[in-house]
């Protein structure tokens, strides 16, 4: 057995008034404070406008939250975005870079992620870096080489700021479409993922580094996928919107 973090996250996208967040967030506090008997950690990933209330909100509990996107730039005149220093000086512990809706929906590139993260270590956050090929790209077979390219954006770090960063692989045909890599498939690519990181920086880093499955992680699924040598988690979406699935995910391990 590895010593590697297992995490369970939940990333709500764009979800929830700020009401029903403080709802949501109040329902898995007591849940995971009640029934979670495991080390699994959790990680929230509510919409910027929640963020200093559900942390205010969440304080005392083992729940960490997260933003779920920032801007590469330090400050300036960019309207409508969110910087790494705004994102610590309210307190979080980590941000989402790099999710493949970001990438097809806002034009995010492998060297803007790179970016990203560079800022976002620097301003002590955390980060949950995401890869995944979309399912042309599978059908190819370019998969193992669009996850190569992607994992380029650590280039340049060190195995120290490594520490702060846990991989997502969320391959984008399984995303929201009820489709799940099977447990043998995802396992594949996160021991593939762990190669590639072992060659960009070293072995100790690989096999240190938590890898997240994304893609359609329900309960029925959940055991399936954390019992596999190579995945240490996931990151949650739809399952993620309800209390009730996202701690009997978070329960699986």
């Amino acid at each position: 057995m590895n010593n590697r973090r297992k995490i369970a996250a939940g990333n709500w996208k764009m979800h929830k008034t700020l009401l029903e967040g403080q709802g949501l967030a109040h329902e898995i506090r007591t849940m995971a404070e009640t029934e979670l008997m495991n080390n699994a950690e959790i990680i929230i990933f509510p919409p910027f406008i929640h963020l200093v209330t559900l942390k205010k909100q969440l304080e005392g509990s083992p729940i960490q939250i997260g933003a779920q996107n920032m801007n590469q730039h330090e400050q300036g005149a960019y309207t409508g975005e969110i910087s790494a220093a705004m994102l610590s000086s309210i307190g979080m512990n980590y941000v989402l870079i790099g999710h493949s809706e970001r990438r097809q929906y806002y034009n995010e590139t492998n060297d803007s992620c790179a970016s990203k993260i560079n800022v976002a270590l620097a301003k002590g956050l955390q980060v949950v870096y995401c890869i995944g090929e979309t399912l042309e790209e599978r059908n190819d077979t370019k998969h193992f080489t669009v996850i190569e390219n992607q994992l380029e954006a650590l280039k340049g770090l060190s195995s120290s700021e490594m520490k702060s960063v846990v991989l997502a692989y969320e391959p984008v045909w399984a995303i929201g479409t009820g489709v799940t890599a099977s447990a043998e498939q995802a396992n594949e690519m996160h021991q593939h993922i762990r190669n590639v990181v072992s060659t960009l920086f070293n072995n100790e880093v690989a096999e240190g580094v938590s890898i997240l499955y994304g893609g359609s992680v329900k309960p029925d699924n959940a055991k399936g996928l954390f019992g596999m040598s190579d995945i240490d988690g996931a990151l949650i979406g739809g399952a993620a919107l309800s209390s009730r699935d996202f701690i009997d995910i978070a329960k699986s391990f």
